[in-house]
């Protein structure tokens, strides 16, 4: 006899005795691993990492220092730092950039970093904000709807800023809400997806990322000669986003099922079995991964982030990934700076930067069904640290410059893979009860991380790339402590992932024939 709690959970019509299975079996079995619904959802939705890309990095542009000319002749002006007193004249205007329009150079140039550094403090704030209203009531769907739809109007309100300080005041805004974009986007493309394919199409959100600098980039060079146009243009699809196509994105099952509507998860799977050309039987139903074990209450469908700290099998996981993602970012966004010193021009640079990150991704994508999540995590990391440290031993002199940069090169590579395998790692370490607010945490840690970044390339030529190599290495050896995921299935609450660590690996849900999750 079904208890009541079962009853509610499997919804009507599964009292009769009919098959109950958890999400990523619906998926394999019956609707659909990776079909048109999911490649339609997943791509309607992983835009949204075009948007977080032009909201975070238009500031390279806005607020660079224009060149200046003395139109009067050379040394026939004053000091540049008093600029137009003196006779200088910005070559592309004052409107330019912020620098220009405001005279941030010389002893104001400090005010530059400043706005940078609140805005990805204020980012890290954000992402454990909505990461927590993600796992909680608002869902997936709902979260990410609101913050695209606030970094529209607060890009929109950047653009006509009359002072800097009140500049600095929207960028620290669009920071809070553009923080967690990206993770609540990528939770919400890849939950509908089944096990064989999540990894593989997790991964190629970053894509997506590095494919919206290239556009931004693009944008700017056509903009090159107002800031506030360049905010108006790279604001507005953020607009369109929220308003022209949130509306046909569907939410999450998975959150669906963890918060007891199970009418609503068992809707979009069989929306996904229909799209994708398929079927469910009228006997499915849904179930939790906790729920075979009777003795066991059910779990408060609003869990929080200090569930994962009371656990003894996410606790570890969480400090790890805290500290794996500091150290990730710090590297990748410092070496990412250091591209700029490629001696092209400012927007070359950006491109080649991103063309830079590619092999990176591609390759990661390749070899993770081979070789799992850990084993590219710790190669990929030391990898970038063994090049780092030995770019920070070349002199940079004459042809040794070269050699150099190539070092830095590779490093980038192995980050940039680094970068983009963590995501998915990261998800797959928690359960959906708490896998946002987890992922808010890594990401309010990558704030950090980008934050010390240019602190650390201001050092000079060759202790950036010191303090760079030591970060990948000791991150490398961080990964080992780390459990792996692939083979594991991707668990619905905190007690199904104990329960299911403790069993033996035949009876932890994995799927028959599946080899990747």
């Amino acid at each position: 006899v079904m208890s009541t709690t079962e009853v509610l959970l499997a919804g009507p019509g599964s009292v009769g005795g009919g098959e109950r299975l958890s999400i990523d079996d619906a998926l394999a079995l019956h609707a659909g691993e990776f079909g048109r619904w999911q490649l339609r959802h997943f791509l309607l939705v992983t835009a949204a990492w075009i948007l977080e890309a032009m909201h975070t990095m238009v500031m390279v542009f806005a607020d660079r220092e224009p060149a200046m000319s003395c139109p009067a002749g050379d040394g026939r002006c004053g000091d540049r730092c008093a600029g137009a007193a003196a006779g200088w004249e910005w070559d592309q205007g004052s409107g330019s950039s912020t620098v220009a329009e405001w005279g941030l150079v010389c002893g104001e140039s400090y005010k530059v970093g400043l706005v940078h550094a609140l805005y990805f403090a204020s980012a890290m704030i954000g992402a454990g904000v909505f990461g927590h209203l993600s796992d909680s009531f608002m869902g997936r769907k709902g979260t990410l709807h609101m913050v695209c739809f606030l970094n529209a109007i607060f890009g929109l309100l950047t653009a006509l800023s009359p002072n800097y300080w009140v500049y600095m005041a929207l960028r620290l805004l669009t920071g809070f809400s553009a923080g967690s974009v990206c993770l609540c986007a990528f939770v919400l493309a890849t939950e509908p997806i089944g096990p064989s394919y999540r990894g593989v199409t997790g991964m190629s959100t970053c894509y997506f990322f590095s494919g919206g600098i290239a556009v931004l980039a693009g944008i700017a060079a056509m903009c090159q000669s107002s800031w506030r146009l360049l905010y108006v243009v790279t604001s507005m699809p953020s607009l369109v986003f929220a308003l022209a196509v949130m509306p046909f994105v569907s939410e999450s099952p998975r959150w669906y099922l963890v918060r007891r509507r199970t009418d609503d998860a068992m809707r979009i799977l069989r929306n996904i079995a229909s799209t994708n050309g398929r079927s469910i039987p009228d006997g499915v139903t849904l179930k939790l991964d906790d729920e075979d074990d009777l003795n066991k209450k059910v779990e408060e469908s609003s869990s929080t982030i200090l569930d994962v700290f009371r656990s003894r099998a996410t606790r570890g996981r969480l400090v790890l990934s805290v500290i794996i993602s500091f150290l990730c970012s710090a590297v990748y966004f410092g070496l990412s700076l250091n591209v700029v010193n490629l001696k092209l021009n400012l927007y070359i640079s950006v491109v080649a930067n991103c063309l830079a990150e590619m092999p990176g991704f591609l390759l990661t994508t390749v070899l993770l069904q081979r070789f799992g999540r850990k084993p590219l995590a710790i190669g990929s990391m030391i990898l970038s640290g063994i090049f780092c440290t030995s770019a920070s031993l070349i002199a940079g002199v004459g042809a040794l410059r070269v050699v150099r940069m190539a070092c830095g090169m590779v490093g980038i590579f192995g980050m940039a893979a680094t970068y983009s395998l963590l995501v998915v790692y990261t998800a797959e370490l928690f359960p959906t009860a708490v896998r946002t607010a987890a992922m808010g945490c890594t990401a309010q840690a990558s704030q950090m991380g980008a934050i010390l970044a240019p602190l650390v390339v201001v050092l000079g030529e060759q202790v950036p790339f010191a303090v760079f190599g030591v970060f990948g290495i000791i991150g490398g050896l961080l990964v080992i402590c780390l459990p792996e995921t692939m083979n594991k299935p991707l668990y619905d609450t905190m007690f199904g992932l104990e329960k299911g660590e403790r069993a033996p690996i035949s009876e932890g849900g994995v799927i028959p024939g599946n080899s990747e999750i």
